[in-house]
């Protein structure tokens, strides 16, 4: 097996579960828990395709791929409650491995169709982050990518270093995956942010907002 197919499977097994987990956190049926199982497993890379120019329908020859996440999704539906709460912890773990995987598949996707750097950048950041937006999408919760935890920045990294060239080799490839989810699980547990800038005033946003039609009354009881 190429490791091209290598982080294929993994990336593929670790988004699956994840979406499986917050389908049934969100108390979704065994349907709705397929459903966002394979979104998260397949919707960054169904997204990457649509920039890059390859057909949507490059799916369906995907066939082993889409077996192994119905296999995993459908394990972790049956699996003891006691189980899914233990490994519920790791959730962020999982995460973090569908993100390199992804990443960095995406990203010799990019290199094998002779892209650009930028859109091997593009296609490793979508390819890593664009199933879980449409996972949390779906769930009704504010997608991971737009928290203040640095998430998106990691799959950006990992396309620089191979759109220049950087990682090539097997083991490049694999220390570089290494890389990414470490410091995904190092901005997790330090609680790394990137800068943001609020537009409510101090005054706004300490402070309850004021009733006019209260305001109106008293002044009227005042008179």
């Amino acid at each position: 097996m190429e490791l091209f197919e290598i982080f294929s499977v993994i990336g593929t097994v670790a988004f699956a579960l994840s979406g499986a987990y917050v389908a049934m956190e969100e108390e979704y049926d065994i349907l709705g828990v397929l459903v966002l199982g394979l979104v998260t497993a397949f919707g960054g890379g169904i997204v990457r395709n649509i920039v890059i120019g390859v057909p949507v329908t490059m799916l369906w020859s995907q066939g082993g791929l889409l077996l192994l996440a119905i296999i995993s999704i459908v394990i972790a539906f049956i699996l003891p409650l006691s189980w899914i709460h233990h490994w519920k912890k790791t959730e962020a773990w999982f995460d973090a491995i569908g993100l390199a995987a992804f990443a960095i598949q995406g990203a010799l996707y990019a290199t094998g169709m002779k892209h650009p750097i930028l859109a091997v950048v593009v296609a490793a950041m979508l390819t890593g982050i664009g199933g879980g937006i449409i996972r949390d999408l779906l769930a009704g919760r504010k997608p991971l990518v737009l928290r203040e935890e640095i998430y998106a920045v990691w799959s950006i990294v990992a396309g620089l270093v191979i759109g220049l060239g950087v990682a090539k080799s097997t083991v490049s490839l694999l220390v570089l995956f290494t890389l990414v989810v470490s410091f995904r699980m190092l901005s997790v547990y330090y609680k790394w942010k990137l800068p943001r800038r609020s537009l409510k005033f101090g005054t706004m946003a300490n402070n309850p907002p004021v009733n006019q039609d209260n305001v109106n009354d008293q002044t009227k009881a005042q008179m």
